[in-house]
């Protein structure tokens, strides 16, 4: 994730911020520029981003339930933003507690957003043309909702549901724990569930497919019968040879949304690193070392080889860094040379398709 600077004080700004720490000004972002800026107030509630003449609206979201912070220009006759406008279902506002859970969702989902767009890749609503990305935000329990029982987080035909309570830290660990997952992250939820939708979009009855069935499988394969062989038996021995998950191990599907998330977790973490200037200098003796700058965008890297490359040192840092401190790896996964082959591949779709 990029880093920002308030335009009236050359603050530090951070994707999720509402106002300037420093000097209060409100903040907005800009996703037709990918920008967090400081705001002027103008006439009938439009802001203008400090020292330039183009004018915004706070989205609808943004300015009366402040749980987005997004701008929509003036031009665009959208009460909300192109994040907000996926929202096909959001929770029931009525509930204790469901707008802090809609407030944490909201914010996941613009870092999704934010990434695909980094990457070119189209991000259309379901409102906007048929097939198109959409989200329900559906609990378990309550009137609205009380005929569809236990409610599975996934995707169908480009709309993608999410559990509320996956925004609970306290029952996402819950549930991390009952299925045996090192790792299990609202953001992560995001991610693989897109990975669903844009197979769709890039992959089937597209020139990829043959390509894509040959590294992760068949995917006329049964899911409903891979799927309870998988909870039944659980993954393969050796299963981290060939994928980055075990639930990757249960359809070519999965292993697909598997990677695709897994792609835009090193992107993201490293445009982070990157924007920090962070070195990785891994000391391989008394006066060995060798450099690692985050020096470059790894959402415009030309080879998977380049974003591996500063990957894998960022990586055991911060496993090293969580071990200092007690914790358990903050990075629990294996690369092997085999998921490398599907991470590029996924690579060179999204850059073909952008």
């Amino acid at each position: 994730m990029r880093l920002f600077t308030c335009g009236h004080c050359g603050h530090r700004l951070y994707f999720e911020n509402v106002v300037c720490e420093r000097c209060e000004a409100p903040l907005g972002f800009l996703p037709d520029q990918l920008r967090l800026v400081s705001l002027d107030a103008g006439d009938n509630g439009r802001w203008r981003p400090q020292a330039e003449n183009m004018e915004y609206r706070k989205c609808l979201n943004y300015e009366q339930l402040a749980v987005c912070n997004w701008m929509v220009p003036t031009t665009d006759q959208h009460d909300f933003c192109g994040a907000c406008r996926l929202n096909k279902t959001i929770p029931d506002l009525s509930v204790a507690g469901n707008i802090d859970l809609w407030r944490t969702l909201e914010t996941e989902k613009r870092r999704l957003v934010y990434s695909l767009l980094r990457l070119g890749l189209p991000v259309m609503s379901g409102e906007a043309e048929p097939g198109g990305l959409a989200f329900d935000f559906l609990a378990d329990r309550g009137p609205a909702f009380s005929e569809r029982g236990k409610v599975l987080t996934g995707h169908d035909a480009g709309l993608i549901t999410i559990n509320i309570k996956e925004a609970d830290p306290a029952e996402r660990e819950r549930m991390r724990e009952e299925m045996a997952e090192p790792y299990r992250t609202l953001l992560g939820h995001f991610r693989h569930e897109s990975g669903h939708y844009y197979w769709d979009r890039l992959i089937r009855n597209t020139p990829h497919l043959g390509e894509c069935r040959n590294l992760f499988g068949d995917d006329n394969m049964d899911y409903s019968a891979a799927l309870e062989q998988h909870y039944q038996q659980g993954a393969p021995s050796g299963w981290q040879e060939n994928y980055i998950s075990s639930y990757a191990t249960m359809h070519p599907w999965e292993d697909w949304a598997e990677t695709w998330a897994h792609y835009l977790h090193m992107v993201d973490t490293l445009e982070t690193a990157w924007q920090f200037g962070i070195g990785i200098r891994p000391k391989a003796g008394d006066d060995a070392t060798e450099a690692m700058r985050q020096d470059f965008d790894p959402y415009r890297a030309a080879t998977i080889d380049i974003l591996i490359e500063h990957w894998l040192p960022l990586t055991f840092a911060l496993n090293s860094l969580n071990r200092s401190m007690g914790h358990e790896h903050a990075y629990p996964f294996v690369i092997s040379p085999r998921v490398i082959e599907k991470l590029d591949f996924v690579h060179r779709v999204g850059r073909q398709a952008a």
